[in-house]
């Protein structure tokens, strides 16, 4: 059970995947610190000092507070830029590589003795007109 579990384990995708997630979770800091510490802060100046997440309607004991889900919603949307962008930008320099023409493959041996004798044959018409 043990080598099935270790085969299992160390196949490319699998780690593939785990590279994926730590990836992903470490950019999904990154995009957060982005939203919370750069962009939520400019948007509030654009606002008047607007802060969404302290928005809440009270009714008698219960307190629903929709502007942490309006704030969330909004973060969710940011996020969601950042990453198409992301993915965006990254999907271009992939495209790029591709477009590069790459180099012609070298003649198989086939096409070097075809062109040697098709050289053969024109020096040896050549040289039948010159008599």
């Amino acid at each position: 059970m043990w080598k099935e579990f270790k085969a299992f384990a160390l196949k490319g995708n699998v780690l593939d995947l785990a590279i994926g997630v730590i990836i992903g979770a470490a950019f999904g800091k990154i995009v957060t610190s982005v939203v919370e510490d750069l962009i939520t802060p400019i948007i509030g100046l654009l606002l008047g000092g607007v802060n969404l997440g302290g928005l809440q309607f009270t009714y008698g004991d219960a307190v629903l507070n929709y502007g942490n889900f309006l704030q969330t919603v909004l973060d969710f949307f940011i996020i969601a830029l950042s990453i198409f962008l992301f993915v965006k930008l990254i999907s271009r320099f992939k495209h790029a590589e591709e477009k590069k023409p790459a180099a012609p493959p070298a003649p198989s041996k086939e096409e070097v003795l075809l062109t040697e004798i098709r050289d053969l044959l024109k020096e040896k018409a050549g040289l039948e007109k010159d008599f």
